[in-house]
């Protein structure tokens, strides 16, 4: 008497794939993390987070790249050394720098939308740079806007100092962030034609 088996598939190789690139994009943005500063100026350190959260988006789309940076705020919660400057826990989410790191999911998940004109996966490529500089300024501004949020609330700043210490003192270096992020971005779009 034979026996018949059958392989069943849980999970989907695009799913396996989309996790893995995920987790990857996530651990870049822990890695950025550690290119981290202070300005006198400022109750925030200068780090190149919001790079790996453009990336993200860019290259992983609204769903994906949301996916990857809960996947990174998850990992530092649990306490891997992955938010700025090495530091971790759920203090850091709690703090007055976690609306910055709450409003890297929101801000990816916008990157990617505007990037691929929806929830579909980007193919950043072929994204001009006008809609990918659009993208990347709105996923700034929700960061920003998250984070100034949190300073307001936690910190006890007032809007006008919030919006003046945790934004705009951080303009040129979002400006440098948002260059370096067009660059490989259409480097990829150079390579893949």
């Amino acid at each position: 008497m034979a026996t018949r088996t059958e392989s069943v598939e849980l999970v989907g190789d695009e799913v396996v794939q989309n996790l893995a690139r995920a987790a990857l994009f996530a651990a870049l943005t822990g890695g950025l993390a550690y290119v981290s500063f202070s300005i006198p100026f400022s109750p925030v350190p200068v780090t190149l987070q919001v790079l790996g959260v453009f990336l993200t988006g860019a290259f992983l789309g609204a769903t994906w790249g949301g996916v990857a940076m809960v996947l990174y705020l998850l990992a530092g919660a649990i306490g891997l050394p992955v938010f700025a400057g090495g530091t971790a826990g759920v203090g850091s989410l709690l703090g007055p720098h976690g609306g910055y790191l709450w409003g890297f999911a929101l801000g990816a998940v916008v990157v990617g939308a505007v990037v691929a004109g929806g929830f579909e996966p980007p193919e950043p490529g072929r994204v001009s740079v006008p809609r990918l500089v659009a993208a990347l300024v709105a996923g700034a501004l929700v960061v920003y806007a998250a984070g100034a949020l949190q300073l307001v609330v936690v910190a006890g700043l007032s809007v006008p100092k919030a919006v003046a210490t945790g934004v705009l003192a951080f303009v040129p270096g979002e400006i440098l962030k948002m260059a370096a992020a067009v660059g490989i971005v259409r480097s990829d779009a150079v390579t893949a034609t």
